[in-house]
């Protein structure tokens, strides 16, 4: 209250005459109060409850509501701590130098005859960058790329290594992690794309082959094997611990995740304390969870779609907190940190978890003119294609405002008649069941109390809600989001508008290297049977089999079908409506 504001509370006392402008007096402020809040409520940050709702404009883009370079340096910066890992205490962390000696050495290096001995296998790679190749790491583009393609440098040169891999000092050394990058960048016929699901990814898979010989490889051996200095084997001895910690399961098939089962299995190492404190026994004799043998695998969120939502993975089942806060987390359970660190980093890099968040939300989809010419879409086709998606589609994944339905717009180019002007998406994020595999959304209820009950959860706000469905994604750059569905069982877009009985039993997911041999570009997705190339086979993990639990391409098809159970749409009209899904 204001100094006159406080002379007339004291002259009001002292007569009953000024009551009423007593009253008034402390009224008036408050209604000033509360306009302010609300005329600039963002000023107290995002909306991450449950009853969030996108606000008129349709998109969280810029989700602090930031001002011209404001935006743009706080969204370089975001894009930095995506592409070079910003946790400090993550647990994980290799001592670079020596795990380099130990990858680039001959097959006479004690470690390698070792880890050979333990498993009959070699370690599979014989350099660094063989290493990053095989974990899935694709290449920063080059210095004059432009639009959503120009992504920054850490040290505003080009490294001599892929984004994602991430160095820190410790113990004086400098380790090696991996960041978010790995699983959230694409390499898409020669252009790396921010934020794309990566199709080929195997971070899981790191994790569980050190899970596998890290806790047996003794600090002392290490040393003399990786010819460690004292630092080195200080930060393998520390990984080595918090390793223990660490529960992982491999992916059922190249492209998948299994961060959920990698979370809860790691809790299940830990005490179901409030910051899930680590217990010896528990480490040797986990708690059972369904999740070390029921398959809820699925594939990474594009980022460029969180802006479109309000609640959180393939399932919706984060229905409170920023996600950016869930996904440190679900990183570091799965790399054995500490979560007291963990929750202290967190409070104290408040400024970077924003920046990444800004970057996250604003984050830009591909366009298929980026890749093929404008030519190559037949814009009366697609305009057909739009009255077909509007019939089935639009309801659950949104509607999309074409801008060659605006007036003069035959006075723009083909390219620029072809972008989307809006995307209309639910205010409030919806989850449905259309019958896809289930699974996924069937493996949150083993560990989602034990994520609700920690103490890192409560001051985050994250509540995690098991659910029954999907969310129906919004569709922007679905062109480069192949294969389809939440556990990539639809090679191309001709499979998801097939009858399940119709559709690819098995394919193979090979690298997006040439558009003429590497991609369907009539169906969208994955070339399938004859003309899959040949050198895809000689990869078993590339192998999709839908017949596998988890896998199945079930459902989401009724949309397709009439009453009397006949198809909805010749063959003529989905290839329309595939042309107008191109243009997305």
């Amino acid at each position: 209250m204001t100094k006159v504001s406080v002379q007339r509370f004291k002259n009001s006392m002292l007569s009953t005459r000024n009551f009423k402008w007593h009253a008034l007096s402390m009224i008036f402020p408050l209604l000033i109060v509360t306009t302010l809040f609300s005329a600039s409520a963002n000023a107290f940050g995002p909306d991450w409850t449950e009853n969030a709702r996108l606000p008129e404009s349709g998109s969280r883009k810029n989700i602090y509501e930031l001002k011209g370079d404001e935006f743009k340096k706080v969204n370089r910066a975001g894009k930095i701590h995506a592409s070079s890992y910003p946790v400090t205490v993550t647990g994980a962390l290799l001592p670079y130098e020596a795990t380099r000696r130990v990858v680039e050495a001959d097959t006479k290096n004690p470690i390698r005859r070792w880890i050979y001995n333990i498993g009959r296998k070699s370690l599979g790679f014989k350099s660094m960058d063989d290493m990053y190749k095989w974990v899935g790491l694709n290449d920063f583009n080059e210095e004059d790329a432009t639009g959503i393609f120009k992504i920054p440098y850490p040290n505003d040169e080009k490294p001599d290594y892929p984004m994602g891999a991430t160095f820190m000092k410790r113990f004086g050394e400098t380790g090696l992690t991996f960041s978010c990058t790995t699983c959230h960048s694409t390499r898409l016929f020669g252009k790396t794309v921010f934020g794309l699901n990566n199709k080929r990814p195997r971070a899981n898979e790191f994790f569980l082959m050190g899970q596998k010989h890290v806790p047996k490889l003794l600090p002392g051996f290490f040393k003399v094997g990786a010819k460690a200095t004292k630092g080195e084997t200080q930060m393998y001895r520390e990984a080595r611990k918090n390793i223990m910690a660490i529960g992982a399961v491999a992916p059922q098939v190249l492209g998948l995740d299994s961060s959920l089962a990698q979370v809860a299995l790691s809790l299940a190492k830990r005490n179901q304390d409030p910051y899930a404190t680590y217990n010896k026994k528990l480490q040797k004799n986990p708690r059972p969870n369904a999740l070390e043998h029921f398959v809820a695998d699925s594939k990474p969120g594009v980022w460029w779609n969180l802006k479109y939502k309000t609640r959180w993975l393939r399932d919706g089942s984060i229905v409170s907190g920023n996600p950016i806060y869930t996904n440190f987390l679900w990183n570091e359970i799965g790399r054995g940190t500490d979560l007291k660190k963990l929750e202290k980093w967190m409070k104290e890099n408040d400024q970077v978890v924003k920046e990444l968040t800004a970057a996250v939300f604003a984050t830009e989809a591909p366009k298929w003119t980026d890749f093929f010419p404008a030519e190559s879409i037949d814009l009366p086709s697609a305009k057909r294609g739009q009255k077909h998606f509007k019939k089935s589609c639009a309801k659950c994944h949104g509607a999309y405002d074409k801008t060659w339905d605006l007036p003069g717009s035959e006075e723009l180019t083909l390219e620029e008649q072809l972008t989307t002007a809006k995307v209309v998406y639910p205010k409030k994020t919806r989850v449905k069941d259309v019958g896809t595999d289930p699974n996924r959304w069937m493996g949150m209820q083993h560990f989602s109390e034990d994520l609700n009950r920690l103490a890192i959860s409560k001051w985050m706000k994250t509540k995690v809600v098991p659910q029954k469905g999907y969310v129906p994604p919004p569709l922007v750059g679905v062109f480069a989001r192949y294969p389809y569905f939440h556990n990539n069982s639809a090679p191309s877009l001709c499979d998801v508008l097939s009858k399940p009985k119709d559709r690819t039993v098995i394919f193979y997911q090979g690298p997006a290297e040439d558009p003429e041999t590497d991609y369907d570009s009539e169906c969208v997705g994955y070339p399938t049977g004859r003309d899959i190339p040949k050198k895809w086979y000689e990869e078993k993990e590339a192998k999709f089999d839908t017949r596998k639990p988890g896998l199945s391409n079930s459902g989401h098809y009724k949309m397709f079908i009439n009453e009397d159970g006949s198809e909805k749409y010749s063959p003529a009209e989905k290839k329309e409506l595939i042309m107008f899904l191109k243009t997305l």
